[in-house]
């Protein structure tokens, strides 16, 4: 038993280019004719394996040019040339060129792939993308690819559960996969675009949803920073100059400003029905707007209840109304920006489970995207490690009792309980120890709140036995400053980073995997022929027999001849009215045929039937092509054609 159709070659020798392609039983296919259409398909998408988008394009459009009428499957083609375009980022041709490959092969997985991934790019189009996507993977539920585009569909709306589904189905049939691997991690750290306020299903333009988000973000900064000046120029009056009066009628016009501002702000925002679903989707734009509403509504009452001397801050009992009340209302409207940072440094760094994230980056360690979310999730479990001393520290300030910072012993606890389990991870130890070796400030960063928490452990202990005082001082005194210089070091990599134009140590430097790694996507890989003999015996066999799937179970209905056979190898047949219902449900078809001219072999296609209703045929595009010999004297022996 043999196979009949054209095997795809390697990323680097696409469909066999420069050697002889073979068979699964050995037989050496048809080479391609030098110069011709599958030649320069091949040519095109070898160039696009080396990353030369441009002449890939070029070979692209030679292969179509010379198969106007698509008889050698010029939709492979248009599949190269869509992706070519995608490369060199002009996505309106990539679409057009990825129609176009659906239209000429409407039963193949790769031209419906191929147009999933091209719409995906394109504004407003998410949903025909899924439908395309979910086509690719109805059609071929053996490949991996199709299920990694359903899963970045998923991922790119935070539908974590759908995108991890999709992603284990694709590893399940290739386990090395370097997308499904590395946005498979993305899933387990709960990643979102940067400045996922956008809904990808939505039919706006995201420039329209970015310039609502700036305008509700630039009246949330304005506003807090006014109301903060406006207050310590008031507190400046009223306390230091005993201008009361004055003061809060100041005070009261910063608030005509802010009524200014927002007029402004708000005649830009253009799409107030989706300003709803960007506070859902956009946690921190929420917090933004939420907070600034908050330090409105604190600075009138910080005025109106203004104290004749200001509070004292100095430790001891908290003071009484009315002046504990205005320093929490005057601290809300001067330190919410500070708050909101921290809350957000924190809450980003405990979101998702790194350790398994890095597991999944750990088996394609080669890769550069892996690479550099490696570092980024390092950074996040970094932020976890700084915020436990920390924390711990705060809580032994503010209850004024030293033995709470016991809990920052819990530290080289966890980082101890994360290092034994990525050393049960193939090639994670490695992997971090390389992200180590290139990011110093990043071991400082690991190791500065280990060396912090078991100072401030130490001095809980000793302030608890009530034993070396001095010791305990001094390592209380250590612990607390030692959390402040990982601050530093994140500052100053973070400015490093912006000032390179490269990614910073922060979450909104993770990035997906598209199209990495040196292989070619699937939507690349050559389309499947007939050859002569098979595509003969279509032609001119009495005795086909369609095979496809009902509720009942299999079954096999007898079609007479073949309608006609395509130049690139598409059945077209007539069949029943079951037969077209049962292709609506599972397109996945076999068609068998004998040798019309001494029965000698039979052949079978397996691939994809649509129906065309204004020819009112079944086009059936193979995606495999079995040829074998009926039992006889030769039965066991294979024989080359």
């Amino acid at each position: 038993m043999r196979g009949g159709g054209d095997s795809p070659g390697s990323p680097r020798d696409p469909g066999g280019l420069g050697r002889p392609s073979r068979g699964p039983d050995g037989s050496e296919d048809p080479p391609h004719d030098p110069g011709g259409p599958r030649y320069w398909c091949a040519v095109a998408a070898a160039r696009l394996g080396d990353g030369q988008p441009e002449a890939a394009l070029e070979a692209a459009r030679r292969a179509v040019d010379l198969d106007p009428r698509a008889e050698i499957g010029a939709d492979w083609g248009y599949r190269l040339a869509s992706l070519a375009f995608e490369r060199l980022g002009r996505d309106a041709e990539a679409v057009a060129a990825a129609e176009e490959a659906v239209r000429l092969a409407p039963g193949s997985w790769a031209a419906r792939m191929r147009l999933g991934t091209a719409l995906r790019r394109v504004p407003g189009r998410w949903r025909e993308s899924r439908a395309q996507a979910a086509r690719a993977v109805r059609y071929a539920p053996e490949e991996p690819d199709p299920h990694v585009l359903v899963g970045d569909l998923a991922l790119l709306r935070g539908e974590y559960r759908h995108a991890e589904a999709a992603y284990r189905d694709a590893l399940r049939r290739t386990p090395d996969h370097p997308g499904a691997r590395i946005n498979l991690g993305l899933v387990a750290l709960r990643w979102r675009r940067p400045r996922g306020h956008h809904d990808p299903a939505w039919p706006v333009d995201p420039r329209e949803t970015g310039r609502t988000r700036h305008a509700l973000e630039a009246w949330s900064r304005q506003t807090r920073v006014l109301l903060a000046a406006a207050l310590v120029a008031v507190c400046a009056a009223a306390f230091g100059a005993g201008l009361a009066a004055e003061a809060r009628i100041g005070g009261g016009l910063a608030l005509v400003a802010v009524l200014v501002i927002t007029l402004r702000q708000s005649h830009r925002v253009r799409l107030w029905p989706y300003v709803p679903g960007m506070f859902t989707r956009d946690l921190w734009l929420a917090v933004s707007v939420s907070v600034s509403l908050v330090s409105v509504a604190a600075y009138v009452a910080a005025i109106a209840t203004l104290p004749p001397a200001f509070p004292s801050l100095a430790p001891g009992p908290v003071p009484g109304p009315p002046g504990g009340v205005w320093a929490a209302l005057a601290g809300s409207v001067l330190f919410n920006g500070v708050a909101v940072l921290v809350l957000r440094v924190l809450a980003e760094a405990w979101c998702g489970r790194p350790v398994r994230a890095l597991g999944h980056f750990a088996a394609v360690r080669g890769d550069r995207t892996a690479r550099r979310d490696t570092d980024v999730t390092l950074w996040l479990v970094a932020g976890r490690a700084w915020s436990v001393p920390a924390v711990a520290a705060c809580a032994a300030l503010v209850l004024d009792d030293r033995r709470w910072a016991v809990a920052a012993l819990a530290t080289p606890f966890a980082l101890g309980w994360v290092f034994a389990r990525l050393r049960g991870l193939d090639g994670a130890v490695p992997m971090a120890v390389e992200a180590l070796a290139a990011d110093r400030g990043l071991a400082v960063a690991l190791a500065l709140p280990v060396a912090s928490a078991l100072l401030l452990g130490a001095a809980a202990v000793l302030s608890a036995s009530g034993i070396g005082s001095s010791a305990g001082e001094w390592a209380w005194r250590a612990g607390t400053v030692l959390p402040a210089v990982p601050v530093g070091v994140f500052a100053v990599r973070s400015v490093r980073a912006w000032w390179r134009g490269a990614p910073g140590p922060w979450r909104a430097s993770l990035v997906m995997c598209e199209s990495c790694g040196d292989r070619l996507p699937g939507d690349a890989g050559p389309p499947v022929g007939l050859s002569g003999e098979v595509r003969a015996a279509f032609t001119h066999g009495r005795g086909v027999v369609l095979a496809y799937a009902d509720p009942t179970g299999p079954r096999a209905l007898a079609v007479g001849a073949v309608s006609s056979v395509a130049p690139n190898g598409e059945l077209r047949l007539i069949a029943a009215s079951d037969a077209w219902a049962a292709v609506e449900r599972d397109p996945r078809v076999a068609v068998f045929v004998a040798d019309p001219r001494g029965r000698r072999f039979w052949a079978e296609v397996r691939g994809i039937a649509v129906g065309d209703t204004e020819a009112d045929l079944l086009r059936i595009t193979p995606k495999e092509v079995v040829v074998g010999d009926y039992p006889g004297r030769h039965q066991g022996r294979s024989r080359r054609r």
